[in-house]
């Protein structure tokens, strides 16, 4: 798989990375089993097979049991982790914790940021993460309490690189005015149907306005050097098999993801994730497909290149409608 340099660090990492949400069982504090342990190696063994070097999990994805599983691939792979990129992410906190009157919840407080650090490092079995992303934003935070704990992480040597998930530019804006360490990634749900950091770009002064407040937050990213990765890149299964009850333009657009893979002889996986692949940002796709025939699938990506106009047509079937 083609590779390239997260911009601002000395990353190299795989254009199509790995989200380690569906390791780990059920999203309880039930015990993690043998078979669940097993199941995860064969994944990320699957994703390595294919050349992806980069590994995504968060600290709450299956109540930290997605962490603790990964780890179990060290045992087959002892050398592995110096040859991979590992990041996860923090900030969310369920209800109950730590009392039961809490309610669900974010929090960038310099506490809990570190706190969830120390926690992924045991989980994952490692001495450092590679990236942290700040998870969700957090209508409270106090950028002088991030940067605080960004930089007694990055000092010790636990955290390299830090980012952010699901963040507008002002937010960025807003942290990297207090952080000293670059902001090098923003996670976003990204995909065909779900393309408002896209479609803004085209609506804006337009009658009926955007379609999401998106806040320029692709265009902000692409000036400041940020990378973008797309979480959900085939919106959960909706352009591959979407539900016979589907919108129109849903149904749509997965028609026609299916008719442009026949004619390029691939699986429907593939288109989906080139089309964000096409975007010149760039996009790193995170795949999180538990199946390994899928994830061969969404790997065919790396291979195909979409023209401006196969571009086009995929983005117009899933708008529903002609660009303006």
């Amino acid at each position: 798989m083609q590779k390239y340099t997260v911009p601002s660090t000395d990353l190299v990492v795989s254009r199509i990375a790995y989200g380690c949400m569906s390791l780990g069982g059920a999203w309880d504090d039930s015990p993690l089993t043998d078979r669940e342990k097993s199941a995860a190696v064969q994944v990320i063994m699957s994703a390595l097979e294919e050349g992806i070097n980069l590994f995504d999990h968060a600290d709450i994805y299956a109540h930290g049991k997605s962490e603790s599983a990964f780890a179990e691939v060290w045992r087959e792979v002892p050398d592995l982790r110096r040859r991979i990129i590992l990041q996860t992410k923090c900030g969310i906190r369920f209800a109950g914790d730590p009392n039961n009157d809490c309610p669900g919840r974010y929090d960038f407080d310099y506490e809990h940021i570190v706190h969830s650090v120390h926690g992924s490092l045991c989980r994952l079995q490692t001495d450092y993460l590679d990236i942290l992303l700040l998870h969700r934003p957090d209508p409270l935070v106090e950028p002088e309490e991030v940067a605080r704990a960004f930089d007694e992480l990055h000092a010790s040597g636990k955290v390299r690189y830090f980012g952010v998930s699901n963040h507008t530019a002002g937010q960025i804006e807003l942290l990297q005015r207090s952080v000293d360490q670059p902001l090098v990634i923003n996670q976003v749900e990204l995909n065909l149907l779900h393309a408002h950091l896209i479609d803004e770009g085209i609506m804006a002064n337009q009658v009926h306005g955007t379609t999401a407040l998106a806040g320029g937050t692709l265009d902000y990213c692409r000036q400041h050097h940020i990378l973008i990765q797309a979480w959900s890149p085939v919106a959960r299964g909706a352009l591959i098999n979407p539900a016979p009850d589907a919108e129109r333009w849903v149904r749509g657009a997965a028609e026609a993801v299916a008719g442009m893979a026949a004619g390029k002889n691939c699986c429907a996986e593939a288109i989906a994730l080139a089309w964000l692949l096409r975007h010149p940002g760039p996009i790193q796709p995170v795949i999180g497909t538990a199946n390994p025939q899928r994830i061969a699938a969404s790997c065919q990506a790396d291979k195909i290149h979409l023209t401006r106009a196969e571009w086009y047509s995929l983005f117009v079937a899933a708008r529903g409608a002609n660009v303006p």
